[in-house]
């Protein structure tokens, strides 16, 4: 033989397109993690440099920051410390710790919350990645993708990946739960203990991130039951280290659960306590809980998505029993729970939007295959179609929340105008729908007012009236927010104007819930009616797209923007200047 013939052959190059083929699912899942992290940091300095959203105004940001003050001891437990332990390590590593947090808060909060809020937005892009993992597992990579996609686009995650808030962040132990779930069910031997762990500590670490996020434990024992019809003694070995898993996952995200119990307990039977409180809930548009989270399903994950979810799950009882028990239950017990309770939101349906993208995906691929029946060859552009079909609600609402939340807000507008017109030390009446900060030069704290801010403002949290009574209250009643519309009376008219507060700013987040439960509340309506006549408007900012009739007040609309109807994020603010009433001098403070 010649050396020519023993030579080794060079290689031949393989072809763009054949390598492209070959490696298609791992860029399609690049693809979707960068168009969902788009989707999630589009708009994320929204109201900056005011952080608008209460929870998000006074949970886990002050408190991460706060931990630097003293202990890792979040000294708070009604939300659980996981997502605050990240923020608090982000903020460690981006701004160098303490004096750095520090001073950028105080003297420009936009960094620090725009640093959260990608930090929202990086673990609810996890989520997607990890819930394809999950669908590959239980279907097959078409399925995983498909189901990643819905949690990509679905509007809920959309939105709250814009807040700092644990809601999203959620989403990834929960996913990777599913992921170790999907694992044990369909591994042959029930010895692999590397499942185990996966499913045991996404689990902890769900609870630990938010206490609803457990429910994800029902997939996990149904993984467990399947896995103990092949092998039982290995399948309650399992189960141990699963629970193992979860205790410590859970303990090194929320360590004082042990180390200050009760503290721990205190704060979870809180929780538990306002979510059963029928307290604040003027202005309902929804009585009953099932059907308000039956409808917020319809915007907040879809209606093609949530039909293909049931059809999902009729498909898997009549094909594969065990999977349905691993991804029904949870959702069905979660929204059972949580519509008993006395208040609700649709954004506590989160922690099973995982369960019901795996089983629409399940429904989606069977349609597409009956469909495909009888054009085989057109079956990639069927599966496509059906695919689109059930991803363009979500892609619509979600681009165009991201289009209204990277415009200015109404509430930043309006302060514009009050700096512009209104001098500094002048008296407002401002209704508590802003943060405190909001009055305030950030950086720049005004010496004409001895709180610091830029105006003197009407004290909403000390009403002269009882909120229940409507009777005097010699020296005030202290008020909650939720029970300042229920203060208000013609009457306070006549104190502002002794007092010489002469600008009136009203918001239809206040203003809203009266008009959506007049009765309820006539006092109040009557003072809007009274202002009416008696002020000058004087400025209106509206969220709207030119000519569009407002949206009336929602507990969830009013505040994530869903219809198509909203231009900017905010609530429609109206400026009234009081008729006959002395502004005064500006306050001097000495």
């Amino acid at each position: 033989m010649s050396a020519a013939e023993t030579a080794p052959r060079p290689r031949t190059p393989t072809p763009p397109t054949r390598w492209f083929v070959r490696h298609w699912f791992a860029f399609a899942v690049g693809a979707l993690l960068v168009g969902a992290f788009v989707l999630r940091v589009w708009g994320v300095d929204h109201g900056m440099p005011w952080a608008y959203n209460a929870d998000e105004n006074g949970h886990f940001v002050p408190r991460a920051i706060g931990m630097f003050g003293h202990d890792l001891n979040p000294r708070y437990f009604v939300n659980p410390p996981g997502f605050t332990y990240v923020l608090h390590m982000v903020f460690a590593v981006w701004f160098g710790g303490r004096e750095g947090v520090s001073d950028a808060f105080s003297s420009d909060p936009t960094p620090v919350w725009v640093a959260a809020r990608v930090t929202t937005a990086v673990l609810s892009t996890m989520a997607v990645g990890l819930l394809v993992w999950a669908g590959n597992r239980l279907f097959g990579r078409a399925a995983g993708l498909l189901a990643g996609a819905l949690l990509a686009v679905a509007f809920l995650p959309v939105f709250y990946s814009h807040q700092a808030l644990n809601d999203a962040p959620t989403l990834a132990p929960v996913c990777l739960a599913l992921a170790g779930a999907a694992g044990i069910l369909r591994q042959r031997t029930p010895s692999v203990r590397r499942d185990w762990l996966i499913a045991g500590a996404g689990l902890g670490l769900a609870c630990a991130t938010k206490y609803t996020g457990g429910i994800v434990l029902l997939a996990i024992l149904a993984a467990a039951a399947a896995a103990a019809q092949r092998d039982r003694p290995a399948a309650l070995r399992g189960l141990a280290l699963a629970a193992a898993a979860a205790v410590a996952a859970f303990l090194v995200a929320n360590p004082y659960a042990l180390l200050d119990a009760s503290a721990f307990v205190d704060g979870v039977t809180h929780q538990s306590d306002a979510s059963a409180d029928a307290a604040g809930k003027l202005g309902l548009t929804q009585e009953n809980g099932w059907l308000h989270y039956a409808w917020a399903l319809t915007w907040g994950f879809g209606w093609l998505p949530l039909a293909a979810a049931g059809l999902g799950a009729i498909v898997l009882a009549r094909r594969d029993r065990w999977v349905l028990a691993l991804l029904l239950p949870g959702p069905l017990l979660f929204i059972a729970f949580m519509g008993a309770q006395e208040r609700f939101f649709g954004r506590w349906l989160m922690p099973i939007l995982p369960f019901l993208c795996l089983l629409a995906a399940v429904g989606v691929a069977w349609l597409a295959a009956r469909l495909a029946q009888r054009r085989a060859g057109l079956r990639w552009v069927i599966a496509g179609g059906v695919a689109g079909a059930v991803l363009l609600q979500g892609v619509v609402t979600s681009v165009h929340v991201d289009r209204v939340l990277a415009r200015e807000d109404t509430r930043n507008q309006a302060r514009d105008w009050l700096s512009r017109t209104v001098p500094a030390g002048r008296k407002l009446v401002v209704e508590p729908f802003l943060p405190g900060a909001w009055a305030q030069d950030i950086g720049l704290p005004s010496r004409q007012t001895s709180t610091g801010d830029r105006w003197l403002k009407w004290p909403t949290s000390r009403s002269p009236f009882d909120p229940d009574t409507g009777e005097r209250v010699p020296g005030g009643a202290i008020v909650n927010v939720e029970d300042y519309v229920k203060t208000l009376r013609p009457e306070l008219i006549d104190e502002y104007r002794r007092g010489q507060f002469c600008w009136v700013i009203v918001g239809s987040h206040q203003q809203g819930r009266a008009l959506a439960e007049p009765d309820q509340v006539p006092d109040a309506i009557a003072y809007y009616e009274r202002l009416e006549r008696e002020a000058r408007l004087a400025a209106r900012f509206r969220p709207y797209d030119r000519d569009a009739k407002p949206v009336p007040f929602n507990f969830d609309w009013s505040f994530v923007y869903y219809p198509l109807r909203y231009a900017r994020p905010g609530p429609e603010i109206l400026i009234y200047r009081l008729r006959g009433a002395p502004c005064g001098p500006p306050v001097e403070v000495g």
